[in-house]
């Protein structure tokens, strides 16, 4: 493959330092739930029953584990309208990026001396604050640095080494803890202190990336926005903001894609296969998403940002629904690849239209609505999996295709592109 030209070799950096960061929050998504099963003192009412009114539950640990996990999406997700807001009114990003990896690199290292459970529910939930300040300055930086007709080129790349870093990251945590522990010249080193050092030492490389290669764009202090308020209607009154639309559409995609995840033993159980097809079937729709994130992004710059949103929108719906009714291993690992092109196909256009609708000096609390939509969808359709697949197979999958419909038409209907793309240049095209 031809390096492009015209690429910016800064949002070349922030993929790679956004990708070992992914590397590193991947990381524990498979370490913790094992650290805290294994290692971790739990509380000693675990295993008792609490009731909440009329509804009473059991503390199991399995409980306890989703709540460390929860709550570092919910916080991420729920934090970024607030840091991307303060980025913009401060005319800064790069300050609170380095903030905010900081802060990652900090609950990491805390893991290898902090071994009881309020105290690793405490690390998680700084990572998660860490995490809300590094996703919206670094798709707000990509925005900035993306001259036009490059948007989409620009976030399908970001988005590539993203998921690049997500996808492997817990294959190599898994490999690290599972052949620990490792003798240092002496030193004994347990397979998880082993993994929670890879983690820190991730998150210090996109530090050391970010400091030495990235800097504020001249125009982003001279434009702070002083208007930050989040706007829901169009200012005609004629319909939903674009871009709310876009983060509604966001959450429901984002749905569809975690219901997965959740119901890995159920799905086993009734396709009659193994831990390792099942992991093939999750990571097809990784690998798709992978591999048409660029080029997607590419052609939505040179035709448009809508065609590529419906036609996403219309192949995420069968893609979705037939996985609750298949009966077979092959046709799960066929649907899950289309599904994940179908995502592709939405959201690296969906952040290069939320970045042409961003007024000057608001990229950091415009486009952060969409990157909270894609974390709180993670988050929801994980929790709702669990709890709809009690009412049988197929309903987490009927429910997450009735969000996908809502989707598609607040796309065709609410959703405009301020004007049409500029043809491209012949450079832009060698």
């Amino acid at each position: 493959m031809v390096p492009d030209p015209n690429l910016d070799s800064r949002v070349l950096t922030l993929a790679l330092a956004r990708m070992v960061d992914a590397v590193a929050n991947s990381f524990l998504v498979v370490v913790l739930p094992l650290y805290i099963g294994r290692i971790v003192a739990l509380p000693g009412y675990v295993g008792g029953v609490v009731a909440v009114g009329p509804v009473s539950f059991r503390l199991t640990e399995a409980l306890l584990i989703g709540v460390v996990l929860s709550l570092f999406g919910f916080l991420n997700s729920l934090g970024q309208p607030f840091t991307g807001r303060l980025s913009d009114r401060t005319g800064k990003r790069k300050i609170y990026l380095l903030f905010g990896l900081a802060l990652v690199a900090v609950g990491s290292l805390g893991f290898l001396v902090l071994a009881d459970y309020v105290s690793v529910l405490a690390l998680r939930a700084l990572q998660g604050i860490g995490a809300a300040f590094t996703v919206p300055m670094t798709v707000a930086l990509v925005n900035e640095y993306s001259a036009e007709g490059e948007r989409g080129g620009n976030f399908g790349l970001f988005n590539t080494f993203r998921l690049l870093g997500f996808g492997t990251g817990p294959v190599v945590a898994g490999v690290v803890v599972e052949f620990g522990p490792y003798d240092l010249r002496g030193v004994v080193i347990s397979g998880f202190d082993a993994a929670f050092l890879i983690a820190v030492v991730a998150a210090a490389v996109s530090f050391v990336l970010v400091t030495a290669l990235i800097g504020d764009p001249d125009e982003t202090t001279a434009q702070a926005g002083e208007d930050l308020s989040v706007r829901v209607w169009n200012r005609d009154g004629s319909g939903l903001d674009s871009v709310f639309a876009l983060a509604l559409t966001t959450v429901v995609m984002a749905m569809s894609f975690a219901i997965f995840a959740p119901l890995a033993n159920t799905i086993n159980q009734r396709l009659g296969q193994g831990d390792l097809i099942f992991s093939l079937q999750f990571g097809a729709a990784v690998l798709a998403n992978v591999l048409f994130q660029l080029p997607v992004g590419r052609l939505s710059d040179r035709f448009g940002r809508r065609p590529f949103l419906i036609g996403g929108f219309v192949l995420l719906l069968p893609a979705t629904l037939f996985q609750g009714f298949v009966a077979s291993s092959l046709a799960m690992g066929v649907l899950r690849f289309v599904q994940g092109a179908s995502v592709a196909a939405v959201f690296a256009p969906s952040l290069a239209l939320a970045g042409e609708l961003a007024d000057e000096g608001q990229s950091g609390s415009t486009l952060s609505l969409l990157t909270m939509g894609f974390g709180l969808g993670i988050a929801f359709g994980t929790l709702l999996s669990g709890v709809l697949v009690g009412f049988g197979f197929a309903v987490p999958f009927v429910v997450a295709t009735g969000g996908g419909a809502v989707g598609l038409v607040l796309v065709y209907t609410q959703v405009r592109e301020p004007t049409a793309n500029p043809p491209l240049t012949p450079a832009a095209t060698d």
